[in-house]
C-alpha cells in the first residue's frame, strides 16, 4: 500500500521515529472519519456543524496513547471539552483502543472553523441602505463596553460568548441567548456586543430594541398598514439585539412575527442576541417553536455575583471615581452585604461618593452604614418560615411534621410556639399567613404563641438563650 519512501513500518501506522503518521492512510485518520460520522448522526447536523465539524486531529503520543483534538479557538475548545469530552473519549476507545487519553486544545492560528453560517463581504444592497435610514444606529452607552465589564465565575461563559459573537468573522452559534436576574449585566453585554461589532464592521446594520418595543412597533405597523416596512427594517439587520424577550409572553400575534424574524435572521447568516430573566425552558407563555429556536445556539446564564466578583466590581468602579478613597474594610463590608444585584452595588457606590463629596466626611464604616441604612436593611438575608420550622425542629429534636400537626403535648407545643414567634420576628409574613403555614391555625393562635414566648424570654433564661441561638443560626 505504501511506496518505498513511506515512513510507515510494519503496517501499524508508526514511523521509524516512533511518532504517528497522520496522513490519509493512517488508522487515526480512518477512525476519526468514523467517529465524526457517528457524532453527526447522534448529535444532529446543526450541533455537529456548529461545534464538532471544525475539530481536527492534532498530535498523537504513542507512549501515553494521548491524542490532541484541535479547535480553532479557546472558546470552542472549552465548550466542546465541557459538552463532548466523555463522548469523544468513549468513541475513540471503542473505535481505536490505542487512543487511551484525549486532549481538547485550542490553536488560534490553526484551522479555521467550518461555521454554520457565514457572513460574507458584499456590496450593501439598496434596500439595506433604506432600512438603515429608517432605523438609525442604536445609541449604545460607551460606558457599557467589554473593557469595563468585570468578569468572574458567575458571568464568564456569557461574557466570552458575547465577545466571540461580536468579533468572530463567522457565526459559529446562533442565536446567543443570555439569561439572568435583574441587574446582573445582561444589558451591559448587549451594548458591548453592539459597539464592538460596529467597531469591526462600521458599515453593518445593527438593530437593538427591547421585546416590549418590538411589540409596540409591530402593533403600530399593523395599524399604519406598514408591516412590510417593519419586517424589512429588522430582517435587514446584520446584528439584531432583543432585550427582555419574556415580555412577549402571551402575545400570540407578536410571537408569530418574532418567530419569523428569528428564522430570517438565522437563515440569512446574520447574528441574533436575545436576553431574558429566565432560561428558555422556564419561559411561560412563549410558543414551543420559539423556545426550540432559542435553544439552537448557545444559552449562557449570568448568575448572581459571588463575593469575589462583587469585590472586583467595587475596585473597578472606584478606579473611575477620582478623589474617592475607600478603605479595604469598607470595600470588604460592601462586597459582603450588597448581594442583590450589580446595579444596586454600583448605585450604592455612587451614593457613597456623592454624600462624601457633599459633606466632606471620610468614608468609613459608620459613614457607609448611615448613608446606606435603607439599602443594607433591604439586603438582609430573607428567612423563610420553612427554614425556621426546620431549624427549630432540629434544635428541639422533634420531627418537622410536628410543626403542622394537631398534637398539643408540651414537648411539641413549645417548639411550635417558638417557631411561630421567630416567624413573626424574622419574616415579613402576616399573622394569618404564619397561621396557615402551621397547619392552618387561626391568627389568634399565632398572637398567643408570640405573647407566651415574650413572657417566657423575660422569666426563663434557657428559653431566651435558645431564641438568641436560633436567631443567630437563621440569620447566618
Amino acid at each position: 500500500m505504501h511506496g518505498e519512501g513511506s515512513s510507515v513500518a510494519n503496517g501499524n501506522g508508526f514511523g521509524a521515529s516512533g511518532s504517528f503518521d497522520l496522513g490519509h492512510a493512517s488508522p487515526l485518520a480512518a477512525a476519526w472519519e468514523t467517529i465524526r460520522a457517528g457524532l453527526r448522526r447522534d448529535c444532529g447536523a446543526r450541533t455537529f456543524d456548529g461545534w464538532l465539524k471544525p475539530a481536527e486531529l492534532g498530535g498523537f503520543e504513542p507512549d501515553t496513547g494521548t491524542l490532541d483534538i484541535v479547535m480553532p479557538s479557546q472558546f470552542m475548545a472549552d465548550w466542546v471539552r465541557s459538552h463532548f469530552a466523555e463522548r469523544l473519549a468513549l468513541a475513540w476507545k471503542t473505535t481505536l483502543p490505542i487512543v487511551r487519553d484525549l486532549r481538547i486544545v485550542a490553536c488560534e492560528g490553526g484551522p479555521k472553523p467550518a461555521p454554520l453560517l457565514i457572513i460574507e463581504e458584499e456590496p450593501i444592497p439598496a434596500e439595506r441602505v433604506a432600512a438603515a435610514a429608517k432605523h438609525p444606529r442604536p445609541n449604545f452607552d460607551p460606558r457599557y463596553s467589554f473593557a469595563s465589564f468585570v468578569i468572574g465565575k458567575a458571568n464568564e461563559v456569557a461574557a466570552t460568548a458575547a465577545r466571540t459573537l461580536a468579533e468572530a468573522p463567522s457565526v459559529t452559534f446562533n442565536p446567543l441567548f443570555i439569561h439572568g436576574g435583574t441587574g446582573r449585566g445582561k444589558t451591559h453585554l448587549l451594548h458591548a456586543i453592539g459597539q464592538r461589532f460596529l467597531e469591526l464592521q462600521p458599515n453593518a446594520l445593527v438593530v437593538s430594541m427591547s421585546a416590549e418595543k418590538f411589540m409596540v412597533e409591530f402593533v403600530r405597523a399593523i395599524r399604519e398598514n406598514d408591516t412590510i416596512g417593519f419586517k424589512q427594517r429588522l430582517r435587514s439587520a446584520d446584528l439584531l439585539l432583543i432585550d427582555d424577550v419574556q415580555f412577549i409572553a402571551g402575545k400570540e400575534s407578536t410571537q408569530e412575527e418574532f418567530f419569523h424574524t428569528m428564522n430570517e435572521i438565522i437563515t440569512a447568516g446574520k447574528r441574533l442576541v436575545i436576553t431574558s430573566d429566565r432560561a428558555p425552558q422556564d419561559l411561560d407563555g412563549i410558543a414551543p417553536r420559539i423556545l426550540s429556536r432559542l435553544s439552537w445556539g448557545l444559552v449562557a446564564d449570568v448568575n448572581a455575583a459571588d463575593y469575589e466578583l462583587r469585590y472586583n466590581i467595587i475596585l473597578a468602579k472606584l478606579a473611575l471615581l477620582p478623589g474617592v478613597s475607600m478603605p479595604q474594610n469598607v470595600v470588604d463590608f460592601l462586597a459582603k452585604r450588597l448581594t442583590n444585584s450589580i446595579r444596586e452595588l454600583e448605585g450604592a457606590l455612587n451614593r457613597i461618593a456623592a454624600y462624601a463629596m457633599m459633606t466632606g466626611r471620610a468614608i468609613d464604616l459608620p459613614f457607609v452604614e448611615e448613608v446606606l441604612a435603607n439599602v443594607l436593611r433591604a439586603n438582609q438575608r430573607r428567612i423563610s418560615i420553612d427554614e425556621i420550622q426546620t431549624q427549630v425542629a432540629e434544635h428541639y429534636q422533634i420531627r418537622k411534621a410536628e410543626m403542622t400537626s394537631a398534637r398539643r403535648a408540651r414537648e411539641v407545643a413549645r417548639p411550635r410556639q417558638v417557631a411561630m414567634y421567630l416567624s413573626k420576628q424574622l419574616t415579613p409574613k402576616s399573622l394569618p399567613d404564619i397561621g396557615r403555614r402551621f397547619g392552618g391555625r387561626d391568627h389568634t393562635t399565632v398572637i398567643h404563641a408570640v405573647r407566651q414566648i415574650e413572657k417566657l424570654r423575660a422569666s426563663d433564661p434557657d428559653i431566651d438563650a435558645a431564641i438568641r441561638l436560633l436567631t443567630r443560626q437563621l440569620e447566618g
